[in-house]
């Protein structure tokens, strides 16, 4: 499997991280996953999607080309129909491109933000003092991106601020540069919460390593 990052850019992430937090005073967790389901419909939907447009364009060769119907000809509409169909699906398992097109938007940010709670509390990013984790999620196939902030800059982190900068890291991750979208993501964070850090000593309870891995 092709590593999301690879090992200069963890080592370079690990050290904004740590800027970040110092400047911040959160705990910021990074979180890289290939995809946040296995979306066992999208074979299904591609399948039938190709098997239809394909019937179809037989029922008008069949209506408009040809005046009579033998075996053979029925036969190979049969045939066409069904390898259009897998060449759809294998399509699908060979382009994440081409598979988004049978996933809705609002399916991929549910499946996306159900994976990032539940690592949110796997991780126990809630042990913070003051609470003040926070989990920044990229999920690769789905192009989506999670901020989950705990209640203690919840505050600062209020909904028009998150999805600003969600709409920032999407056009580095629409490229598939995941890597320049959590540089984007931390920079951001920095700008929105460093005016209203606190003074309190700088203290490092969540490791700084970034979370990575295949997801469901």
């Amino acid at each position: 499997m092709k590593q999301i990052l690879s090992d200069t850019d963890r080592r370079l992430l690990d050290k904004l991280i740590a800027e970040a937090e110092g400047q911040t005073r959160a705990q910021i967790v990074l979180a890289t996953v290939s995809r946040s389901d296995n979306y066992a419909e999208i074979p299904w939907k591609a399948f039938a999607f190709g098997a239809s447009i394909t019937a179809f364009a037989v029922f008008l060769m069949d209506l408009l080309l040809f005046r009579w119907t033998t075996d053979t000809m029925i036969l190979f509409s049969v045939a066409a129909i069904l390898a259009v169909g897998a060449i759809f699906v294998l399509l699908t398992l060979m382009f994440s491109g081409f598979a988004r097109l049978f996933l809705s938007e609002s399916r991929r940010e549910a499946e996306t933000l159900q994976y990032a709670e539940s690592l949110f509390l796997s991780r126990e990013l809630f042990t913070t003092e003051g609470r003040r984790g926070i989990l920044l999620l990229v999920s690769q196939f789905e192009r989506q991106v999670i901020i989950l902030p705990d209640k203690g800059v919840r505050d600062r982190l209020n909904a028009g601020v998150m999805r600003n900068i969600i709409s920032k890291m999407k056009k580095d991750l629409r490229q598939d540069e995941v890597k320049k979208a959590l540089e984007t993501g931390l920079k951001e964070l920095v700008s929105e919460l460093c005016p209203s850090a606190s003074s309190r000593p700088d203290k490092n309870e969540l490791s700084d390593e970034i979370i990575t891995g295949e997801g469901v």
